[in-house]
C-alpha cells in the first residue's frame, strides 16, 4: 500500500508562526510506527516553507508581493528540510527534498521523471519530502495551494490513499466545531463546494476546505481514497489505514489509466472549447473524438499539444464535459469552427488534422 500526507502550514507552526518542532517529533514517530506496523509507503507533502520563513524573521504579516514571498519561501525551506531530518533520523528514517512547479506536471517527460524518482526513493525506504517551489514559483506555474500539489502527486504515483491534515476534524456541513462533520462523500458536487470556504480558517495557509474537496475530486477521479482530518491527532492515519471511519473520507469515483490522468489533471488546461448538445452526446455518451463542426466557441490562446477544456453550454448552464490535447493552434481553430471535415479540406488544405481532440487523447469530466 502506499500512502500520501499532506500537511499544511497550519498544522507545522505554532501560535507564534514558528516551526513546531515537538509536533514535526510526534509526527515523525507516527510516521515510523505506521511504516513499521502497518507495511505502507509514505509521501510526506508538506506546506509551511513562506510560513516558517515568517516566524524565523519574526515577521507576523503574510506577505503579498511575489519576491517577498519568494524570499521567504528561500528562508524557510531548508528548515522545513532540517525540522524533518532531524525528527527522523533518530528513527533511522531518511527523508530526500523535491521540489516541484506546475511545469513539470505540464511536460510528459518530467511527469514521468517525477513519478520514476519517487518510485526509487520509496524503494530505497527514503520517506520523499514533496513541497511547491516557492522560491521560483510565479503565477504562471504554481498550485496555488498543497492540497492540489498533493493530489497530482498521488494520481501521478498511484497511490491507495491521501490524508489532507489540517485544523479541523473533517468537512462540516456548516461552521466548524459547531454543525456535524459529513463522514463521508461519494461525489463532489457544485453543493458541496458552495458549502465549503474558499479561505483558510488560520489565516497561515493559502487553501481553505474548498481546495481540499478540489483536490479530493482530482483524486477519486484516479481511484484514490482521500480523508480530510485533524492533524494534531496523529493515530487516526492509522485507524484509516486499519479500516476505520475518521474525519470525512471521499470515495474514489473510477480509475483513469495513466496518460489519461496525466491529461486531465496532470497537464494545465491553456484554453476552452465550447460545444453544441450534439457534439456533447457525441463525446460523452458515444465516446467519439470532438470534430470542429461541433464547436461553436473557443476561448484563450494554446498551441497544438495543449491541454483544453470542453464546455457545453446551454440557455441554463455552461459545465466541463472533457479535456484533452488539441490538434490544431487556437488560431487556426478560430477559421474552422463550426465547418464541416469536407469544409476545412476545401478552404483550409493545409490544416491536415481531421479531429479537433482525438478519443485517444480526450478525458470524460463528470
Amino acid at each position: 500500500m502506499k500512502i500520501i500526507i499532506k500537511i499544511g502550514t497550519s498544522t507545522l507552526t505554532d501560535k507564534a508562526g514558528k516551526l513546531n518542532i515537538q509536533y514535526i517529533s510526534s509526527f515523525a514517530k507516527e510516521i515510523a510506527h505506521i511504516k513499521k506496523t502497518k507495511k505502507v509507503d509514505i509521501i510526506l507533502v508538506t506546506s509551511g516553507a513562506i510560513g516558517a520563513g515568517l516566524g524565523y524573521l519574526n515577521l507576523s504579516k503574510r506577505p503579498t508581493v511575489l519576491r517577498e514571498k519568494q524570499a521567504l519561501a528561500s528562508v524557510g525551506q531548508p528548515l522545513i528540510m532540517q525540522a524533518y531530518r532531524q525528527a527522523f533520523e533518530p528513527l533511522k528514517l531518511a527523508v530526500a527534498q523535491i521540489l516541484l512547479t506546475r511545469h513539470d506536471f505540464d511536460d510528459r517527460e518530467r511527469y514521468i521523471n517525477i513519478r520514476n524518482s519517487i518510485a526509487e526513493l520509496l524503494k530505497r525506504n527514503i520517506i520523499p519530502v514533496i513541497n511547491e517551489n516557492d522560491s521560483i514559483a510565479v503565477d504562471e506555474i504554481n498550485f496555488g495551494d498543497n492540497d492540489t500539489l498533493s493530489a497530482l502527486v498521488a494520481v501521478a504515483t498511484q497511490t491507495d490513499m491521501l490524508f489532507i491534515l489540517t485544523d479541523v476534524d473533517g468537512f462540516y456541513e456548516g461552521a466548524p466545531n459547531k454543525s456535524a462533520i459529513i463522514k463521508q462523500i461519494k461525489k463532489i458536487t457544485p453543493e458541496l463546494l458552495e458549502i465549503a470556504t474558499s479561505n483558510s480558517s488560520s489565516g497561515k495557509g493559502t487553501g481553505g476546505m474548498q481546495t481540499k474537496l478540489i483536490a479530493a475530486k482530482i483524486a477519486a477521479s484516479s481511484g484514490v481514497k482521500t480523508f480530510i482530518t485533524n492533524g494534531n491527532k496523529l493515530n487516526l492515519i492509522s485507524d484509516a489505514i486499519s479500516g476505520q471511519s475518521i474525519g470525512t473520507e471521499i470515495l474514489p469515483d473510477k480509475i483513469l489509466k495513466s496518460r489519461k490522468s496525466w491529461i486531465a489533471f496532470g497537464k494545465k488546461k491553456h484554453g476552452n472549447v465550447n460545444v453544441d448538445a450534439n457534439a456533447s452526446i457525441a463525446i460523452v455518451e458515444r465516446q467519439k473524438s470532438l470534430l470542429a463542426s461541433g464547436i461553436t466557441s473557443i476561448n484563450g490562446n494554446f498551441r497544438r499539444g495543449d491541454t483544453i477544456g470542453i464546455f457545453e453550454v446551454s440557455k441554463k448552464n455552461k459545465k466541463e464535459i472533457a479535456r484533452g490535447l488539441s490538434n490544431y493552434d487556437s488560431d487556426d481553430l478560430e477559421k474552422i469552427i463550426g465547418k464541416s471535415s469536407d469544409e476545412i479540406k476545401k478552404q483550409y488544405p493545409y490544416l491536415n488534422c481531421e479531429e479537433v481532440v482525438h478519443k485517444d487523447n480526450l478525458v470524460i469530466i463528470k
